[in-house]
């Protein structure tokens, strides 16, 4: 039988080669998630040049809300219609820029002092609340991804928005979120939005119109101009302050 000294200086070894080897099997893994993240990148990755210029392609979003119809059949059919950013009132393009990310044209897609900000009050309100993103984060969430909260999406959308902020201009991520953005369950793009609401064209938003547009979207199958909630209510005065 071992002397219980010999036991203690055995127990200390093990340990010693316990710590090293899980941390050579941490390193591992998280080189495998890299390897298996990087190739999940490239294959979504986008053919920028489809999206340059032109016709508007259906978004993940659109897509999930078709698939999802089939399992809700007393939502309403799809709501969606393309316009380009010449033909949208120009109230709805201040109004979107005011509401969703003020800093747009000085930004390169990502908005730390927001991100800043938005981590801040989350963490006070020990609650995810806000989420900092700007509006070409949130067009390639609503084009390429999910609304998911996996780190791991935000990750994505981190990386997408730094590749769309390179390759396209700033009015073509303004057209491609007004035309892709949720106005209401079912309801896709300003211009659908506008017939919805007000049987208008996105052409002849007037200012107030268009700030309500602009309030509806943090939340807008709860908060919209129908509802007409508490919520919407205090967004459209916040909004109205910078007109």
């Amino acid at each position: 039988m071992p002397s219980v000294s010999l036991k203690k200086r055995l127990g200390k070894f093990l340990k010693k080669q316990k710590y090293p080897s899980l941390l050579r099997w941490s390193f591992r893994l998280l080189v495998l998630v890299f390897i298996m993240d990087t190739g999940y990148l490239i294959g979504i990755w986008p053919d920028w040049e489809l999206y340059k210029a032109g016709p508007i392609q259906r978004s993940n979003f659109i897509r999930h809300y078709i698939f999802q119809k089939y399992r809700h059949q007393n939502w309403p059919d799809l709501r969606w219609q393309q316009r380009p950013i010449s033909k949208i009132s120009k109230h709805m393009v201040r109004a979107l820029i005011v509401a969703e990310d003020a800093s747009f044209y000085s930004h390169s897609g990502i908005d730390m002092e927001a991100l800043q900000a938005a981590m801040e009050y989350n963490l006070s309100e020990q609650r995810f609340v806000y989420g900092g993103s700007t509006i070409s984060q949130q067009a390639v969430k609503n084009i390429f991804l999910s609304s998911s909260k996996n780190p791991l999406r935000k990750w994505h959308e981190l990386v997408l928005t730094i590749g769309m902020e390179r390759n396209l201009t700033k009015r073509r991520i303004l057209e491609l979120y007004l035309n892709v953005a949720e106005f209401g369950r079912g309801i896709y793009g300003v211009e659908a939005a506008a017939r919805y609401y007000w049987g208008v064209s996105a052409s002849n938003l007037s200012v107030n119109q268009a700030i309500q547009l602009a309030a509806t979207l943090p939340a807008p199958v709860r908060h919209n101009p129908a509802t007409n909630s508490a919520f919407f209510k205090k967004r459209v005065r916040k909004i109205s302050r910078y007109f």
